[in-house]
């Protein structure tokens, strides 16, 4: 668990009605611990607690909190990702929600009521380091280095892990936290919610918990005033008609809806002319190089260039890479063209990746370990 401590401390779990979240208040609760439940209502029109939260903390036997936190959500979250979708990238709301809201909202409670700790469903894991064993590539140039660190590393499960949506966490924030699923395979959370009993939901949560039956087409389409325009091909040459560059990202082939000699892929939103370009060749959405901005490094900033894997979307493969800092210019490889300001990375692909999309958060790791990570520009 990275923080489990003889002492009894005060700590506040997050519940969602899940067995993740329930198993995690179980798991602390019987290590002694001094449990607190809250439950955040995040959207929906109606104000009505989830019922399965208040069957499993009276089940534990833990208070419960309800908050209504849907004005904040919609301010940091939805407005953020329908926001991203107008400008023309693909955002990962998941990422902003669990740094600007789910922990953010914890720690405030934390300190209201006085607890030691915050605790999640999470599959991820904390854990104290001396500053002897720094993180790999980590820079020594502060003469008052403390004595230790908090490193964030990917959960043991790794079909599971959720250590992707984490990298924006800071020192302070890995501090306070606990992941007791950690350490923990899926199979057997739910064998242990089974055996005690706990009143849990039976499904899964799904990808983005505010859009429903994960339909971000209808979804956009209901939010945002959308305008047809062209499709063309790298050329210039008209194809067709699209029904909205939000409805569209980088190396999506389905829905497009064009004849001719296909399959055509996105490869490009232009914004002021309201066009999506398409190409029917798929070699096109194969790049080495892609640029990161607003990176966050959660034990300190590494000495580049920085050998480590890439993971630009949740559950995607990792890829070997070498990052490095560049400064403001234009940059061009081959075909491809960005033009970069300061406080930006560069991040070089060993091989060829396809469709890199904008928006996207790219995590950094070495040895399972997150380093930290960026917005894929």
């Amino acid at each position: 668990m990275g923080k489990s401590k003889k002492k009894r401390k005060k700590i506040i779990v997050a519940l969602s009605g899940g067995v993740d979240s329930a198993m995690a208040a179980a798991l602390l609760k019987k290590q002694g611990h001094d449990v607190v439940g809250v439950y955040f209502r995040f959207f929906g029109s109606t104000w009505k607690p989830n019922f399965q939260v208040k069957k499993i903390a009276k089940k534990l036997g833990i208070p419960l909190k309800i908050f209504d936190a849907r004005k904040e959500f919609k301010k940091r979250v939805i407005d953020y990702f329908l926001n991203a979708y107008k400008t023309g990238t693909t955002p990962n709301p998941c990422v902003v929600c669990n740094k600007e809201i789910k922990f953010r909202l914890l720690f405030d409670l934390m300190r209201k009521l006085d607890a030691d700790y915050v605790a999640t469903g999470h599959y991820a894991r904390v854990t104290k380091q001396s500053s002897a064993f720094s993180c790999p590539g980590l820079s020594s140039g502060h003469s008052s280095k403390p004595s230790f660190f908090y490193a964030l590393y990917e959960a043991k499960d790794k079909t599971k892990d959720q250590s992707y949506f984490l990298y924006r966490l800071a020192q302070k924030d890995l501090a306070k936290i606990i992941f007791p699923l950690g350490e923990y395979r899926k199979s057997d959370v739910k064998k242990m919610a089974k055996k005690i009993k706990l009143p849990v939901a039976k499904n899964e949560s799904q990808d983005i918990c505010f859009v429903v039956d994960n339909d971000i087409q209808k979804f956009l389409s209901k939010n945002i005033k959308l305008k047809f325009g062209n499709i063309i091909n790298e050329s210039g040459k008209i194809l067709g008609k699209h029904k909205g560059l939000p409805l569209y990202t980088l190396g999506q082939r389905k829905g497009i809806e064009i004849g001719g000699k296909g399959p055509y892929f996105v490869v490009r939103k232009n914004l002021l002319s309201n066009e999506l370009v398409v190409t029917n060749n798929p070699k096109k959405l194969l790049t080495k190089i892609f640029f990161v901005s607003g990176a966050n490094w959660i034990s300190g900033q590494p000495k580049f260039p920085l050998r480590a894997k890439v993971q630009t979307r949740y559950r995607a493969e990792r890829f070997s890479a070498i990052i490095r800092k560049v400064g403001s210019g234009k940059w061009e490889v081959g075909s491809e063209k960005w033009e970069v300001g300061s406080g930006k990375w560069e991040v070089r692909s060993e091989k060829p990746l396809r469709a890199v999309t904008p928006g996207q958060a790219a995590v950094f790791y070495k040895n399972r370990e997150v380093l930290g990570g960026g917005i894929i520009l």
